[in-house]
């Protein structure tokens, strides 16, 4: 078969180990998953009740214009329904972007240490993908802007940064957007915008207000905890909206992720307090990094990314084989580091205290 050249050498996303694979496979009886960035306190009651009492019918198809969410989006984000796009998941949005506006000849410009599906989907499409090295943990916005050539189509800028933690203030962010040609579209991706506490963060609703070439991508995965139902959005002028609409495909939000994010949105008490209680587990972290003079990012997300000068995997598989998946930083750009997502005060106990055997092992 004739297949796409760049499919035959690209690696798929690896997800997670799951939790049953690990448990068979080393024996254990409890698994304590702190690797995708998954909320420890679930989701939100209201959307649990929404799906226990839910009546519809699995034969018939889902709104396929999502009225309800779309409807309590609008609202809640004081912006226009058709100021808004829905996605399976923002990876949906990150995969309709990369088909609208990438292909061969058209250049992608990313963080070299950013989310791995921007580079995955340029790839696919044939694009040009220019990475510009971080620094520090951050994005060198100048080098983006040198990195702009004639064939630029898409931005990827990630705040708060997945591996890393880090965001973008606003001191940064807007004379970027201001240098950007209107024609390049700059993504803004926050999947982790509900656990930012940093008070020089934006209001990114305002600048893709005031930004023509300006989409911001949020999803329910993250702090709202419907990570299985697969929701997420984006927000930009009608005109981006109104030209992507045509790559997203026919009914791509399902009903019970519809009906799961309109009541998560409603109750924003949870999000609050799982935003407080994510702080509470980072703190937890820090001092243990403190303690034992380890490099850690501070981080404006449920996760924190932690340098033990040791190969990734040996700290990997060293906790795997006593019950806690993490993430190795070694497919992540981070050789020395794994990603811990914060959970609950027991669970990063519990956690710190393995890697405090590891260390004093070694």
């Amino acid at each position: 078969m004739r297949w796409k050249e760049q499919l035959l050498t690209l690696t798929p996303y690896q997800p997670g180990k799951s939790i049953e694979s690990v448990k068979r496979q080393y024996n254990l009886e409890q698994i304590i998953k702190l690797a995708s960035n998954e909320n420890p306190f679930g989701c939100s009651q209201a959307a649990l009740s929404a799906l226990k009492e839910n009546s519809t019918s699995l034969a018939i198809y889902p709104d396929g214009y999502a009225t309800i969410l779309r409807e309590k989006l609008a609202s809640f984000l004081q912006v226009g329904e058709d100021e808004i796009i829905l996605g399976n998941g923002s990876d949906n949005l990150i995969q309709m972007i990369s088909r609208a506006l990438l292909h061969p000849g058209a250049s992608t410009i990313m963080s070299t240490h950013t989310f791995s599906q921007y580079k995955h989907n340029a790839v696919i499409e044939g694009a040009v993908i220019k990475e510009v090295p971080d620094i520090d943990g951050e994005h060198d916005l100048e080098g983006f802007l040198t990195a702009i050539d004639d064939q630029t189509n898409v931005i990827w800028v990630c705040s708060p940064n997945n591996p890393t933690g880090t965001y973008i203030p606003e001191s940064k962010l807007i004379p970027f957007l201001d240098q950007v040609p209107e024609h390049i579209l700059v993504v803004l991706d926050e999947a982790y915008y509900e656990y930012v506490v940093a008070e020089d963060y934006y209001d990114s609703i305002s600048l893709a207000r005031k930004y023509p070439n300006l989409i911001v991508l949020r999803t329910f995965s993250k702090v709202y905890g419907l990570a299985a139902v697969r929701v997420g959005y984006g927000i930009a002028n009608s005109s981006i909206i109104k030209a992507l609409e045509p790559a997203r495909e026919p009914f791509n939000l399902n009903s019970l992720g519809q009906l799961a994010a309109a009541e998560a949105l409603s109750d924003q008490e949870f999000v609050e307090q799982c935003k407080q209680k994510n702080r509470q587990g980072l703190a937890q972290y820090y001092e243990f990094c403190e303690n034992n003079s380890l490099k850690f990012y501070p981080s404006q997300t449920n996760f924190v990314l932690i340098d033990f000068q040791v190969e990734a995997n040996e700290v990997f598989q060293y906790l795997l084989e006593r019950g806690y998946i993490v993430r190795s930083g070694k497919a992540l750009g981070f050789p020395t580091a794994v990603r811990i997502t914060v959970g609950s005060p027991e669970q990063n106990e519990g956690l710190i205290k393995v890697l405090e055997q590891f260390l004093s092992e070694k």
